[in-house]
């Protein structure tokens, strides 16, 4: 919740280098069939050609959860990078993908694969979160794919900022996509993320469209996104998406403040104090008065 990318421009978003950490030393010489490289950029290399096909990913984390992050007993990874940079992330250590630690989809698949009981047992699943997955695209479409064979429950945690990035047959792997929709109004969206609001607003209809079920989450902060008229277009919007079950309203806290200053990042919200009882109260109300279904 959630950088860099090399994800394409089918969005909007500009092409950024990825960044990732190397395997080698940089200050080891390749042997001759290397031409004279640099072990770090044949390096370097072949982790790109590897992330292209799917093969490796950048992880920042991982738990085990319960009545978060979807139905179940879910296993949550915590991929990193990400295109947004919102005021209130509690996070910002999954921005940049450089930061998150080189995983392969295989090695990841082994790790799912250990909780498939408990999965069973609680009906549970796996859930990919951020950062933002969708910056790693052929790597999650590789990791949904393995999971799905295994007969898995399937969620990702998205923004739906790189929605053009999930392919259709990406959709046929996902069972449920938790879309966080960081405001209804385009001003306070760019307020909010430093992006533009139409490619959420463009992926919730897609999948609503196809029939893929939704959570939606909502951040609520007292004088960022709590104004009425964002709630209305917010709820608005979601009143158009048949396939919402729920509408998720999350508080804003000041969890994540000491991370930013640890990164040496400016932090805006240092004086908001999180949503008094009442207001929280009327913003659900507001969701709920479209026959939506909150918490």
């Amino acid at each position: 919740m959630n950088a860099t990318s090399t994800t394409g421009p089918e969005c909007g978003a500009p092409v950024i280098e990825l960044g990732l950490p190397l395997i080698g030393g940089s200050h080891h010489r390749a042997s001759a069939g290397t031409a004279g490289l640099d072990v770090s950029e044949v390096n370097r290399s072949e982790r790109f050609a590897q992330m292209r096909a799917g093969e490796l990913g950048s992880l920042h984390s991982w738990e085990l959860v319960t009545a978060v992050d979807g139905p179940g007993t879910r296993l949550t990874t915590f991929l990193s990078g990400c295109p947004l940079r919102c005021l209130y992330c509690h996070n910002p250590d999954t921005m940049e993908m450089r930061r998150g630690e080189p995983i392969t989809a295989d090695e990841l698949l082994g790790r799912i694969a250990r909780y498939r009981p408990i999965f069973e047992v609680t009906g549970g699943g796996l859930t990919i979160s951020g950062g933002e997955p969708l910056m790693q695209p052929a790597f999650v479409a590789r990791v949904l794919r393995g999971a799905k064979a295994m007969g898995i429950h399937t969620a990702v945690d998205t923004s739906g900022y790189l929605g053009a990035h999930c392919t259709d047959e990406m959709l046929d792997d996902i069972d449920l996509v938790l879309l966080d929709v960081k405001s209804g109004l385009p001003e306070t969206y760019s307020k909010v993320t430093g992006r533009e609001l139409q490619p959420t607003l463009d992926f919730g209809r897609r999948l609503a469209a196809r029939g893929t079920e939704i959570w939606i989450r909502f951040v609520l902060v007292p004088g960022l996104t709590d104004a009425p008229e964002n709630i209305d277009a917010v709820a608005d919007y979601i009143a158009t998406l048949p396939t919402v079950s729920r509408v998720e309203v999350l508080p804003f806290h000041q969890m994540g403040r000491d991370k930013w200053e640890s990164l040496g990042m400016r932090y805006e919200l240092d004086d908001t104090e999180p949503p008094a009882p009442d207001l929280v109260a009327r913003v659900r109300q507001q969701f709920r008065d479209r026959g939506l279904t909150v918490f």
